[in-house]
Formats: C-alpha cells, sequence, structure tokens
C-alpha cells in the first residue's frame, strides 16, 4: 500500500471517529450539510477549548507584557481597505466550461477537472476577494457596507491605541486575541483543515524596529515550546522560510510552520515581522497618532510588529492527527487517542464493575462525585461490559478508567487502568 493510501485511510479513521464519538460533525447536516462548516459536538467543544485555554494561559495570563482583547466581528469597512483587504484578499478562481464548477487555481494539479474530471477546460484565472460582505443597518448603500472580519489582527491594532492609554505599558508589549473569523473559500476542502468559518489565536507584539529580530526569535521559540504543550511530536513540525516573492505583503520575514498531517505537509501556524505596516496604515487613514512615547522621555516612534498567528481547527486537527494511535492488545486491533492530559476532553471514567448491583453503583456515584467536583471533566459509564468500556474511553482519549469492585466495599481502594500501557493498579480513594 503506497504511503499516500496509508495517509488517506488515517483522514478517513479520524473523520469517522470524530463524528462517531462527538467531536466533530459537518454544519447543518441533517439539512444536507453546508460545506466549509462545522460543528463540535460535546467532546469537540472540550478538546477545542482546552487548546485555547492552554494558548491564553501560556501567551497571555502567564506573561507581564501581554494584554488580552476581544474586539467587535463587525467593523467598519475602512479598516478594510487601509489594511488592503478589500483589493488584495483574493485567491485565483478558475471555472470549468464543462460542468461550470468553480475552484482555486492552486488546487488543481492534475489538469483535471475534480468534479467532472474532464481535462483541460478551464476558464483563465481571476482574482476573487474571500470576505463575506453584508450591510449593517436598514439602508442598504455604500455607507452601509461591512464585512464578517477575514482575521482578527486588525482588532488588536484598531486597539492598540485603546491599550496604550489605558495601561501605559512598557515596549516590548503584545495584545492577545482569539476569536471568529470568516473567509468565502472557492473550495473548502481536508475536513476542518480549510473552512469558511473557523477560529483564531494571534499576538501582535509591539517592538522597536531595531529589535524586532530578537523579539522574532523569542516567539519562534515559544511556538516551539507551544507545539510540544500540545502533544505533536517534533519530528512532524517544520519550519518553512517564506521567500520574498510569496509573503504578504505586509511582511519584511515569515516563518510557517508545518507539519505532517495525514493529507501531507501543510501549514499549521505562521510567524510574521509586519513592520509597521498596520499602524502606520491607521495614521495615516485616520490622522490620528500611533506614536509610543517612551517613559521619562521625549522619544516617541510608530512601534513595529511581530505576528504570530494560530488557527484553531488546524491545531486541533494536528492535534487528533498525533494522538490517533493504533495498537493491538490481546491480538485485537485497538485505536486510541494519545492526548496529552490537559488536553484530554475526559479525564477520568468511572464505573461500577457491574451496574446491575446496587452497592456497586452507589459506590461507584460516591467516586464520581468527588472527581467532578475536582476535576470537571469526569464521565459516568456503565454500558456494556468493561472490555467495551475500555474500548470506547481508548477511542476518545481519557486517560483513566476507575473500576469500582467488590473489593472497594472492604478496603475502599478503586482500580485505575492506564490508557496508554492498558495496565492496572489499586489506588485508596482518597488519594485520588
Amino acid at each position: 500500500m503506497s504511503n499516500e493510501n496509508i495517509r488517506n485511510e488515517k483522514m478517513e479513521a479520524i473523520v469517522s471517529l470524530a463524528k462517531r464519538r462527538g467531536f466533530i460533525y459537518q454544519g447543518s447536516e441533517v439539512y444536507g450539510g453546508l460545506s466549509g462548516t462545522w460543528d463540535y459536538g460535546p467532546l469537540g467543544v472540550r478538546l477545542k477549548r482546552n487548546i485555547m485555554n492552554l494558548w491564553w494561559k501560556m501567551f497571555v495570563e502567564e506573561r507581564d507584557d501581554m494584554y488580552g482583547v476581544d474586539a467587535a466581528i463587525l467593523m467598519n469597512q475602512k479598516v478594510w481597505v487601509a489594511s488592503g483587504h478589500t483589493n488584495t484578499f483574493s485567491d485565483p478562481m478558475v471555472e470549468c466550461n464543462n460542468c461550470h464548477g468553480r475552484f482555486r487555481a492552486d488546487a488543481i494539479d492534475t489538469g483535471k477537472c475534480p468534479t467532472c474530471g474532464k481535462e483541460n477546460s478551464f476558464s483563465e484565472p481571476v482574482q476573487f476577494n474571500m470576505m463575506f460582505k453584508t450591510h449593517v443597518g436598514p439602508v442598504e448603500d455604500e455607507s452601509s457596507i461591512s464585512y464578517l472580519r477575514p482575521e482578527t489582527a486588525q482588532g488588536i491594532f484598531t486597539n492598540y491605541r485603546n491599550v496604550i492609554d489605558s495601561f501605559h505599558p512598557d515596549i516590548p508589549f503584545g495584545i492577545g486575541q482569539q476569536g471568529k473569523a470568516f473567509r468565502n473559500e472557492i473550495s473548502p476542502r481536508d475536513f476542518i483543515f480549510r473552512t469558511r468559518e473557523f477560529e483564531q489565536m494571534e499576538i501582535e507584539y509591539f517592538v522597536k524596529s531595531e529589535k524586532w529580530e530578537e523579539s522574532f526569535e523569542m516567539w519562534r521559540q515559544l511556538v516551539w515550546q507551544y507545539c510540544e504543550a500540545i502533544g505533536l511530536p517534533t519530528e512532524l513540525v517544520h519550519e518553512f522560510e517564506v521567500p520574498d516573492k510569496d509573503r504578504a505583503h505586509y511582511s519584511k520575514r515569515t516563518i510557517d510552520f508545518e507539519f505532517d498531517y495525514p493529507i501531507g505537509r501543510e501549514e499549521l501556524l505562521g510567524l510574521a515581522y509586519r513592520t509597521d505596516f498596520d499602524l502606520g496604515n491607521i495614521q495615516r487613514e485616520t490622522g490620528k497618532s500611533m506614536d509610543y512615547n517612551v517613559k521619562g522621555t521625549n522619544e516617541k516612534f510608530v512601534p513595529h510588529v511581530i505576528e504570530p498567528s494560530f488557527g484553531v481547527e488546524r491545531t486541533l486537527m494536528a492535534v487528533l492527527s498525533a494522538a490517533y494511535t493504533e495498537d493491538e492488545i490481546n491480538g485485537e486491533k485497538r485505536v486510541f487517542l494519545k492526548f496529552p492530559e490537559h488536553l484530554a476532553p475526559v479525564k477520568y471514567a468511572v464505573s461500577p464493575l457491574l451496574k446491575n448491583k446496587p452497592e456497586l453503583v452507589t459506590k461507584a456515584r460516591e467516586v464520581y462525585k468527588l472527581l467532578k467536583k475536582k476535576y470537571g471533566a469526569v464521565m459516568w459509564d456503565d454500558n456494556g461490559n468493561i472490555g467495551k468500556r475500555y474500548r470506547r474511553q481508548d477511542e476518545i482519549g481519557t486517560p483513566y478508567c476507575v473500576v469500582v469492585d467488590f473489593d472497594t466495599l472492604d478496603d475502599n481502594a478503586v482500580t485505575i487502568r492506564n490508557r496508554d500501557t492498558t495496565e492496572q493498579k489499586r489506588v485508596a480513594i482518597s488519594e485520588l
């Protein structure tokens, strides 16, 4: 079997497991779905929030030089004119002359139409702006145009002056934001990798222009620490120095961090040096000063910016891909998600050995309530025999299964099974 077939099989297995076990569902599926949209089920929500909370903790809460904001999704249309999005935020699109399907030109690598299979039947590429346009208020005219934001970064830049005036931070400092973004992708693809609605976790780190390189290197190292914290094997993460011709118009240096997904090596996140492009635009378009005044001096300047930009969905897909594991237990194939414990949507599953024994159920409920109060992400599971429960919890990545058996009634201890090793040991309830 070729490597490509193996990758495709793994991707299909992950997508199937994600739906079956309540991680990710197709958006609007009951009505036939909506391309490029996905819904997160009970376990998917927990995994997503665990990833986002870890990011926020590492990059905002634990640092003295970071401030958080949560900007509006709808913004004044002038924001997107000044940033260049209304003129340049586009992808090349081609149309099949046979079936009239429309695709990203750079996604057609065989010359065949992905829909009808006809060869060399495409129109010349045209630029397609990916912003979702809407109108704000009751009158639909040019003055009421707005857009669903295609990135969270501009919400940070428009609040730069507010944060300075409210908190008077020492430079260098950063502003972080997590939130929804929207792009009208021509051809969404590959599960949650390329979607029309997604979430970003972005930082704009403001520095003196002559200090940008050391701050860039600091964030490069922090990105590697984050990849390790979410359980991505080092050998599956790669740095790609984006050449001049491929960088965004605002960037003087960009490193794409790429991950070996089942679909192939693709961009996971980006680290860019945006110079003073954005603050300079705001200052020019609004006439309002974006200068940073160095405390106790007459020195002032428009800061330059380092931007680490993370996509939640791409991160989650990488975490799922890295965690997906197959092995063999007693001659039987086993599938499990080897999440880091701090990311696992369920930390413990608690079971009575037999659910038709009231004394075991009562005791197990006591243990469940103790763990639930402390950890929150604890599941009660008494469905099927104990072996089936173990397999089910393995599939959703639960690190530990706690079983109350008849011995528990005498020694007040439980059996704990480890997800990764399947080893079991007795632990006193008081030590849980």
